[in-house]
């Protein structure tokens, strides 16, 4: 009888953590899970030097610097090499704007799902992120539970063993988006397989610190990031196209 309090206790700490684990039923429970696992720790700002590597089909490979930084929610900058070059883009918003020697040449419509799905979706509200999916058309009444890496995950989008349709996959323990899966936008014929690996923790979030992407299972492009910090005092003014040339972080 001595032990009925403890198997109390036990049992009502385990009803406990089960009634605080959110049900996930769909898309949309997924993507309202993840604000809410990380909304009120998640980092604002971060900067990076990226590695940028293209595999080309003969073997060789074509190396490059970029410089990232991002705001959230919803702004992306990157510096493609040395930034007194002045060649980049800058993600505002679902646009993108394309920078030539500190000119804008040009601007498009262009939703970032990597930025949506990697970053966004843990500090904006939840509603916006889920409008943001839905948009771009990916059926969040679609979910089922693979293995991905030897962990559990969601994978958001497609049915068993369907690798063509838009989709994106979230580590069931952590929350955290490792795979997207979406037709190129050069050639809708090419499914690009985005994979987000070797997470970091940063300041109360994480960080994926090397982003791969594979066609035909072959890996074609990657990103590998170092110098990374958060910065809680970013310049808005860097997210300013008109402003690319005159505004840099790596000054501050």
């Amino acid at each position: 009888m001595k032990w009925l309090p403890l198997i109390t206790l036990l049992l009502l700490a385990a009803c406990s953590a089960n009634a605080q684990k959110p049900a996930v039923h769909n898309g949309e429970d997924l993507l309202r899970a993840m604000h809410d696992r990380y909304e009120n720790s998640w980092y604002k700002a971060v900067t990076f030097t990226q590695k940028s590597t293209t595999y080309e089909p003969d073997g060789t490979q074509k190396v490059e610097t970029w410089y990232e930084a991002l705001l959230l929610p919803g702004k992306l900058r990157i510096n493609v090499g040395a930034p007194s070059e002045g060649n980049g883009y800058v993600f505002v918003d679902g646009t993108v704007t394309t920078v030539k020697a500190g000119q804008i040449s040009g601007t498009t419509p262009r939703v970032n799902m990597l930025l949506v799905l990697g970053f966004d979706v843990y500090g904006q509200e939840a509603d916006k992120t889920i409008g943001v999916i839905k948009d771009q058309g990916y059926d969040l009444t679609k979910i089922r539970d693979d293995i991905w890496n030897g962990r559990p995950v969601y994978v958001v989008g497609a049915d068993n063993g369907d690798l063509k349709s838009r989709q994106f996959w979230v580590e069931k323990a952590t929350l955290l988006f490792v795979r997207e899966i979406e037709p190129s936008r050069k050639d809708p014929k090419i499914i690009n397989d985005i994979r987000f690996v070797d997470y970091r923790r940063l300041k109360g979030g994480w960080i994926a610190a090397r982003v791969e992407v594979h066609v035909d299972d072959k890996l074609t492009f990657s990103e590998d990031y170092t110098e990374i910090e958060v910065k809680p005092n970013l310049n808005p003014a860097i997210f300013d196209p008109k402003q690319f040339s005159s505004t840099h972080w790596e000054k501050q």
